[in-house]
């Protein structure tokens, strides 16, 4: 029964690796629950190609005698079980996030995984359930940084988010997303994070025009397109974080975690148009 909060800054993917990290662990046979704490955007159930959900988190907060499982979705092509938000203004407006803690409290036995998805940076709708979670990870995108300040945004981003999940307990990883930079500043960065930051990096996942086009369609990557980079890259991500966060050792997490590295650069040498 653990618990996993993914939090980090608007545009990272929280949303896209939490609908993925769910669909690997639910094809694992962990019976896995995903929910949408960003109560004012919230996006998972587009990742599931769920419109209008009509029950939802945010109608579990208004009426608090009714029952969690009777807002869960089943998505049968997954596997995954899913607490979506509402899209609709009307239920986001003077929305109490405090009860999420409740909600997450109530249903998480029932699950070997829950992973809560959380609003942009600090992730104030989701802060009550970091004392029921165990880890967090932080999602962070690279691409969009001036490479002269990638330090210094990597240390205002993950040095804060870090230290809220240890004020909690959490142990805390990270998760390089739309990774498309060169292995010599790539490795330099995940240095940076690991050495100076004192943070693991647990995923590295490149960019991949498959992972819009997934989501597009209503369908988290791993399943719409599994042979993809980013998709071999999630699988990566999921043994090491199932190593872990599950205490599942087929490998030594820092093997897993050197394999997926590895394997990330060298997908990065591969010319245009060939096949790994």
């Amino acid at each position: 029964m653990v618990s996993i909060v993914v939090t980090g800054r608007g545009g990272a993917g929280k949303t896209t690796i939490t609908s993925n990290l769910g669909v690997y662990f639910a094809k694992k046979s962990y019976p896995t629950l995903l929910i949408d704490g960003d109560l004012y955007l919230p996006k998972l159930a587009f990742h599931f190609g769920i419109d209008n959900p009509g029950y939802n988190i945010h109608t579990l907060i208004r009426n608090p005698n009714m029952r969690v499982v009777d807002v869960i979705y089943h998505d049968p092509r997954t596997r995954v079980d899913i607490i979506p938000g509402s899209s609709k203004l009307s239920d986001v407006i003077d929305i109490e996030g405090r009860r999420i803690r409740d909600i997450v409290r109530e249903i998480q036995p029932r699950y070997r995984l829950t992973v809560i998805d959380s609003p942009v940076g600090i992730p104030f709708d989701t802060i009550s359930t970091f004392r029921l979670a165990q880890y967090q990870l932080i999602i962070v995108e690279i691409e969009r940084c001036p490479v002269h300040s990638v330090h210094r945004m990597i240390e205002n981003e993950v040095i804060k988010l870090k230290r809220l999940g240890e004020a909690y307990g959490l142990q805390v990883g990270v998760i390089l997303n739309k990774v498309r930079e060169s292995s010599d500043r790539l490795q330099d960065i995940v240095d940076f994070i690991e050495y100076t930051v004192g943070v693991p990096v647990v995923g590295i996942i490149p960019f991949d025009h498959a992972v819009p086009e997934a989501t597009n369609n209503g369908t988290p990557v791993l399943m719409y397109a599994p042979h993809t980079k980013a998709s071999r890259a999630i699988k990566e991500t999921g043994e090491i974080l199932e190593g872990w966060v599950l205490r599942e050792k087929r490998k030594g997490f820092f093997e897993k975690l050197y394999a997926a590295l590895i394997s990330f650069l060298h997908r990065q040498r591969v010319p245009a148009g060939k096949k790994l």
